[in-house]
């Protein structure tokens, strides 16, 4: 038996639009192509990041885990992550095979605002790489060389809403989001303004 069609669905993009206001120039303005100073110092601060690929099994979401820094910049536009023991179902890579796009999520424990960055993946055992991310003594299996095509700042708000780091201190350094944001996009915004009043911006728009 066929479910009854859903007489709230949305169907369109103009339908899909109209229930949403208008997103800022800030917002649409915000997506930076490479990995900046600053950007590099958020990904270095972060010990954990989830990996997303698609292929032809479907999409896959992954976590992927380290002491911080384990996902190494190697210039403006490449990253390094190494691949760690884990169940051997290889999804995200079987996925790069098929599909070499991904895309990452940093998160840093006490920082509110997430890291998204897209771009393009290939899987490599090159022995000097592996040999530079040893961990506990174990070289990664492989790692994937990431080709990054663009990047932005997430804001604080889901994290804020589901607690996930309540009550944990945001780490000493880490840069904010208006140091971010202006070393991503410059002349977008002015670091110290947004600074000033993006926690009251995040609070009152929170729902």
């Amino acid at each position: 038996m066929q479910p009854s069609p859903d007489p709230f669905g949305v169907h369109s993009l103009d339908a899909l639009e109209s229930l949403y206001d208008t997103p800022s120039e800030l917002v649409r303005g915000k997506v930076g192509g490479r990995i900046d100073a600053v950007t590099a110092r958020f990904i270095a601060a972060s010990p954990f990041v989830l990996l997303g690929t698609q292929g032809q099994r479907g999409i896959h979401i992954t976590p992927r885990g380290d002491p911080a820094g384990f996902v190494a910049v190697v210039d403006e536009h490449t990253l390094i992550l190494p691949d760690r023991r884990g169940n051997n179902r290889i999804d995200a890579l079987r996925d790069i095979l098929e599909d070499d796009r991904v895309s990452l999520l940093f998160m840093v424990p006490g920082g509110g605002e997430t890291l998204r960055v897209h771009g393009h993946a290939r899987i490599t055992t090159d022995p000097v790489l592996r040999a530079r991310h040893v961990a506990q003594g174990r070289e990664p299996t492989s790692l994937l060389v990431i080709r990054v095509t663009s990047l932005f700042m997430q804001c604080a708000k889901a994290l804020m809403r589901s607690k996930l780091w309540d009550g944990r201190a945001r780490p000493e350094g880490l840069p904010s989001i208006g140091q971010l944001m202006a070393s991503q996009v410059p002349g977008l915004v002015e670091s110290a303004t947004m600074d000033s009043t993006y926690p009251e911006r995040v609070r009152s728009t929170m729902y």
